[in-house]
């Protein structure tokens, strides 16, 4: 197993301290910045360590050591920038993956510009998973990928026993299948075998283009 990348969060409000939490749960360790006492006395208390700092000053970001980081998420609210100067700094200090949320277009066109590597949109992610959702019944996750990749669940509905190999989405429509449920069971099988067989009421998760995705049926 490779070496997991050291994360650095700056901004710890709600979607800076979900982003730590949840890496710390998956078993990462996880860097936090923040100058409000509030948003500092909570993290301390789940993050592997925690810096009250000002993060548009370069030096105290130096001080820091971000330069060490192989990923930091810049999440600090509102402001413009706040988040651009930031993003900016990150990467004059050599890290390598800058993520910023931005709050609008106009604001992800100016990020991007300053040099950050992903611009993630909160608010335009949930509605687009939410209008998926209504359009794909099944779906699982649209993931955030310029093209329009999404992980869907297919139940099969013929009445034919077949492996994989034969099904062969993959050739066919150039998605991937990535676990099968059989039926009555509650576990997934992740990494299925060619030979794997399935019948009605088995369930495949699939990975692949949206509207090719939308259009399989088993």
């Amino acid at each position: 197993m490779g070496i997991k990348p050291q994360v650095g969060v700056i901004g710890l409000g709600k979607f800076g301290y979900k982003f730590g939490l949840t890496l710390l749960n998956l078993g990462y360790q996880v860097l936090g910045i923040d100058h409000d006492e509030e948003n500092i006395e909570k993290a301390q208390k789940m993050f592997t360590q925690v810096f009250n700092a000002d993060a548009t000053q370069k030096e105290a970001l130096e001080q820091i050591g971000v330069g060490d980081m192989t990923h930091i998420l810049v999440s600090v609210g509102n402001s413009i920038s706040a988040s651009s100067m930031i993003s900016m700094y990150l990467k004059e200090l050599s890290v390598p993956n800058v993520w910023v949320k931005a709050i609008n277009e106009d604001h992800a066109k100016l990020l991007r510009k300053v040099g950050a590597d992903a611009v993630i949109i909160p608010e335009h992610l949930a509605a687009e998973q939410l209008a998926y959702r209504i359009s794909m019944p099944g779906l699982i996750e649209k993931l955030p990928f310029e093209a329009d990749i999404v992980i869907r669940e297919i139940t099969v509905e013929g009445p034919a026993q077949k492996t994989l190999r034969e099904i062969d989405l993959t050739n066919r429509y150039n998605v991937q299948i990535v676990a099968i449920q059989k039926q009555g069971q509650s576990n997934y099988k992740f990494i299925p075998r060619a030979d794997d067989q399935l019948v009605r009421g088995d369930k495949i998760i699939v990975i692949g283009d949206a509207k090719t995705l939308a259009n399989i049926t088993l």
